[in-house]
């Protein structure tokens, strides 16, 4: 063998040599990126099983979700009037408490939630409204506030709500311009009388557009029963004046004998 071929041959060995190397170098490098990318699929796999809820969990957030939605589904312009006009307690109480409802919404009568409550004497309503700041003293159009018609129309629960957790404004007037109880003494509800000569600091001796005050309107549009009796009386108990007159220049006991209440009339002349 020449000198030049163990040249070759030499040439020829290195080159395996040099080849086996590179091979073994890429097979390591292949080993440590299998290893990384291994190594973040398993940290991904553990940051979404951080992140992921159990079955349980995600279906009572589901559940919760859709209770709110039902209920603030609810919370569209009238839906409060329209609770209230079905008695809905639950409802009114749901929207009153979780939501920014106005509570003082009106229909087209302006009429309020509080004065529709009142209207229908639904007394838990009415009771919930005040709680949450509805005003009884917002009049509609024909006047009328929850204040004056629980006093005229005999909502006396109501009524006595209304004087231990609110504040009348004695100076707003019905469309006659008369106070609470001008109606309340007229239709005969004694305790709504007894109820604001307690409980509020009501001009007793008021009169209306008409000149008639309580004490007048008991006699002269009413019928003298005993119901009537006991109301004049407590007015008159209560500082009623019997020699105020209307505008037709009357007394409360010039009724009385025109009318020929005999009681009544004995029971002003105690206090003429």
């Amino acid at each position: 063998m020449n000198f030049k071929h163990i040249n070759r041959l030499f040439i020829f060995l290195m080159f395996i040599l040099i080849m086996a190397a590179c091979q073994d170098q890429d097979r390591t490098v292949l080993t440590n990126v299998d290893k990384e990318e291994k190594s973040g699929e398993e940290q991904t796999a553990e940051i979404i099983d951080e992140d992921t809820l159990s079955p349980e969990e995600t279906n009572e957030n589901e559940e919760v979700a859709q209770e709110v939605k039902n209920e603030t589904s609810h919370f569209e312009d009238g839906s409060l009037l329209k609770a209230v006009e079905e008695d809905d307690q639950e409802l009114v109480l749901s929207i009153l408490e979780n939501s920014d409802y106005q509570v003082e919404e009106m229909n087209d009568n302006s009429e309020t939630p509080l004065m529709l409550a009142v209207h229908n004497n639904f007394i838990e309503i009415s009771k919930m409204l005040i709680d949450h700041g509805a005003d009884i003293n917002k009049q509609d159009e024909i006047s009328d506030s929850p204040y004056l018609y629980a006093g005229a129309q005999g909502r006396s629960e109501i009524l006595k709500y209304m004087l231990e957790n609110a504040t009348p404004n004695e100076k707003i007037f019905n469309r006659f311009g008369g106070n609470a109880l001008i109606p309340a003494a007229e239709k005969g509800h004694l305790e709504n009388v007894k109820l604001l000569l307690e409980k509020s600091k009501i001009d007793i001796n008021h009169q209306n557009n008409y000149g008639y005050t309580a004490l007048i309107e008991a006699v002269a549009l009413a019928y003298g029963s005993r119901t009537y009796q006991d109301i004049i009386r407590i007015l008159l108990e209560n500082g009623a004046n019997p020699n105020l007159k209307d505008h037709h220049g009357k007394t409360a006991l010039d009724y009385a004998q025109e009318l020929n209440y005999v009681e009544m009339k004995n029971i002003l002349k105690e206090y003429n």
